[in-house]
């Protein structure tokens, strides 16, 4: 594999820091996740790129159903004429009432969301009904991550009272175990069937009781495998795009291609032993452990001393021959919130530079230049 991979002419021309995308490599990415469970339906959660752009390399390869987080990025795979689009978030009264707009406004595309208690799937049912709209909904289930979603325990209950509702349609259960990265794989197939076992007894319990099997939709990048062999399922991984540190660092059978990067330079020379990074926080992603926040390419032994919002300083070694105006080529340890903080990315085909795309669905209203 070419070590300098990342290298490309023009480079020299950008100000930093700026986010860079390799489009090849996304889609090497979206082929090797294709070939890793083939004929298994795959909602790639767009809040890793945010973009149109990405989002139609994935529909070029037939993917067409999509998972999303924000009313934003819901209005970008409308608009994209994506065909399902799954918001991954159960909507408040506001939300619910923007997401209704949407619906009228791409009637190709099919939305849904998620429900994890009577009150919510009443107020959705009563306001879709007054527009005229059945809007489906998944009931969201917990399964340990402890942050929305009912205990799969309970949730039969829930599935019952739903029928009751005419303003909805149930379209099956789903559950993210975004907690579930052990690095042995074994371990983590190991918790994650563990974790999931309520799950699939919710399902049999439904079947049972004369209802069709419902449709499951689960794992993001750590789990998607392991959820592919299960019956009637679809998966959702997001951060395969791309790739990070991270994910290559804890889920190491997988060998997706790093393919977006940030450019950062060197701004000052503080001590005989310190470089300063234009890469503070504002430009990369900060809820990691200082030390593994990001590697730099070109440079990989430096490690981090210090970070603020505008301010990188990384420990280098008092021999050092580093300049003002250095450029590195930095690796996120998490690059969907890092993604996040800009409204373009450049990008670079066959080590050349080339046009850039918008990050148009990191705002609360669709970017557009």
């Amino acid at each position: 594999m070419d070590q300098n991979w990342y290298l490309f002419d023009g480079s020299e021309t950008l100000d930093t820091p700026s986010l860079v995308i390799y489009p090849q490599r996304v889609l090497r990415n979206i082929k090797l996740l294709k070939n890793t469970i083939s004929g298994i339906e795959i909602y790639p959660h767009v809040k890793t790129h945010k973009s149109t752009e990405i989002t139609k390399i994935l529909m070029s390869e037939g993917i067409n159903s999509f998972k999303c987080a924000t009313i934003t990025e819901s209005e970008m795979l409308g608009k994209t004429g994506a065909v399902k689009a799954l918001l991954a978030y159960q909507p408040t009264k506001l939300k619910l009432q923007r997401l209704i707009q949407l619906i009228k406004k791409y009637p190709q595309t099919k939305y849904s969301c998620l429900v994890d208690n009577i009150k919510s799937a009443q107020l959705i049912s009563n306001i879709a009904q007054e527009n005229g709209l059945k809007i489906p909904v998944f009931i969201d289930l917990n399964v340990g991550m402890n942050r929305t979603g009912i205990q799969p325990a309970n949730a039969f209950n829930l599935f019952i009272e739903l029928q009751d509702l005419k303003g909805i349609e149930f379209a099956g259960v789903h559950a993210y175990d975004g907690h579930r990265n052990e690095v042995v794989l074994d371990e983590r197939t190991k918790q994650v069937e563990t974790s999931f076992e309520l799950v699939e007894k919710l399902r049999n319990s439904i079947e049972t009781a004369g209802f069709p099997f419902p449709k499951l939709i689960a794992g993001g990048s750590p789990t998607f495998a392991i959820h592919a062999k299960r019956k009637n399922v679809a998966v959702s991984p997001g951060t395969f795009v791309f790739w990070d540190k991270a994910y290559r660092e804890q889920i190491t059978e997988h060998q997706f291609e790093f393919a977006a990067l940030i450019l950062t330079r060197v701004i000052s020379l503080p001590a005989k032993d310190k470089i300063c990074l234009d890469l503070g926080y504002k430009g990369v992603a900060a809820e990691k452990d200082l030390s593994q926040r990001v590697q730099l390419l070109n440079a990989p032994d430096l490690i981090p001393y210090s970070h603020s919002e505008e301010h990188l300083v990384m420990q280098v070694k008092e021999s050092h021959s580093y300049q003002i105006g250095d450029l590195f080529y930095a690796l996120p340890a998490h690059i969907c919130p890092s993604v996040a903080l800009y409204n373009r990315a450049y990008t670079v085909v066959d080590g050349k530079l080339h046009q850039p795309w918008l990050i148009n669905a990191r705002d609360h209203d669709l970017y557009e230049d």
